[in-house]
């Protein structure tokens, strides 16, 4: 059912308006994981325990900007880091395909590498900009990591919202393993099911206040895909570029 559910991810278009996503063209959505909890056999708990001590499965998920899921892959241990899991699924023949040029944005527990952006690290996050009580960002660097931080948070907004809507995702279930999996796909590919035939989404208010596939169509020769993360030199000059571009366009003149 994902070839129909799964919804296909597009890249943000130089002449995009939207105030979140107009600094950031080219980009596909945002990247993280997120813990289930799933149950285990005594042997397999110790490789599914997280860092919170709870057996859960780590999900690889991204998202696009109206939180519809463009991509997901449970089932992995919860002791494995973020960035492990990613830098295995873009090298698998079937797994997170990022072409060449795009890129997703990510937290700091991934490198920032081609197709991967992220923050700043030891640089403030949570600046206003707007409003009266807004703050004034020093630099670049600070201004750049004020829009993305309110730009990655559809993740987490998406993510609330699935947990919000099946409380199956709550709790361990006393299904095989491989059930237990399976279910967590559906209820991603429900997710987009839903939002695709809900013009408006209760949920959405709900998330910002809650704590916490495969393309058929397009013939892989045709395309550049990312197949390894690591950081290089040439994405951080593009962060740097990206980051001077905003604060050119705030200021009207160099950082």
């Amino acid at each position: 059912m994902h070839t129909l559910f799964i919804v296909k991810p597009e890249a943000i278009p130089d002449n995009c308006v939207d105030w979140r996503w107009k600094h950031f063209k080219g980009c596909l959505g945002a990247l993280d994981g997120t813990f289930i909890n799933v149950l285990f056999s005594n042997s397999d708990k110790p490789r599914y325990r997280n860092k919170k001590g709870q057996i859960t499965t780590n999900t690889l998920a991204a998202c696009d900007r109206h939180m519809r899921f463009t991509y997901v892959l449970p089932g992995w241990e919860g002791s494995a880091g973020d960035a492990r899991v990613l830098q295995n699924d873009v090298s698998r023949p079937y797994g997170l395909r990022v072409p060449i040029g795009n890129y997703y944005l990510c937290d700091n527990g991934y490198a920032n590498s081609q197709g991967f952006l992220t923050p700043y690290k030891g640089v403030r996050y949570h600046l206003k900009e707007w409003g009266p009580n807004a703050d004034t960002p020093q630099n670049a660097v600070e201004l750049y990591n004020m829009r993305y931080t309110k730009t990655r948070n559809v993740t987490e907004q998406a993510f609330a919202v699935l947990k919000m809507r099946f409380d199956i995702l709550w709790s361990a279930s006393f299904y095989p393993i491989k059930v237990q999996v399976r279910l967590i796909s559906a209820c991603f590919l429900l997710h987009n099911y839903i939002k695709s035939e809900m013009a408006v989404d209760p949920l959405d208010d709900l998330a910002d206040h809650w704590a916490d596939g495969i393309d058929t169509n397009v013939d892989p020769s045709d395309v550049d895909f990312v197949d390894y993360v690591e950081a290089t030199t040439d994405w951080n000059l593009f962060r740097d570029q990206l980051a001077n571009t905003m604060w050119s366009q705030r200021t009207g003149g160099p950082p």
